[in-house]
């Protein structure tokens, strides 16, 4: 059962993922929502992590307080870089309402979206997922 969660984080963090590297390819790529969903998938990600070692982030959108509780159970989550995962916190909420009005440049974007691919490869590592295990 603690599997199939595991699986259920990570296939949707993919879906995520997926969303921003189609979004990345269109002609004017709106920035915000695939900044939005890259926070998104690194917040996924990590969850599943921790879902697999029996430990609850919470409703929380804070990945900084999430890889903290990845690196209690692991040490080796030290090696991410905590200051660009930290950066993405900022598209999960403050972004996503007028408020706070900020269109996000495409480096921006792109950025976030090489940090994903770098979460999602550490994730995978940690809990020895091939591609091919989710299909």
């Amino acid at each position: 059962m603690k599997d199939e969660i595991v699986l259920r984080w990570v296939k949707k963090a993919e879906e995520d993922l997926r969303v921003s590297e189609h979004l990345l390819n269109v002609e004017t790529p709106p920035t915000g929502a695939i900044c939005f969903h890259c926070q998104q998938a690194v917040e996924k990600y990590l969850k599943a992590y921790l879902t697999y070692q029996n430990v609850r982030a919470g409703k929380t959108h804070d990945l900084v307080n999430i890889l903290n509780l990845c690196i209690k159970q692991d040490k080796d989550f030290e090696k991410l870089d905590k200051d660009k995962i930290s950066s993405l916190s900022f598209y999960s909420v403050e972004i996503r309402y007028p408020d706070e009005f900020y269109i996000p440049k495409i480096e921006e974007a792109k950025e976030s979206f090489k940090i994903v691919l770098k979460v999602k490869d550490f994730v995978f590592r940690k809990l020895r997922i091939k591609v091919e295990d989710l299909r």
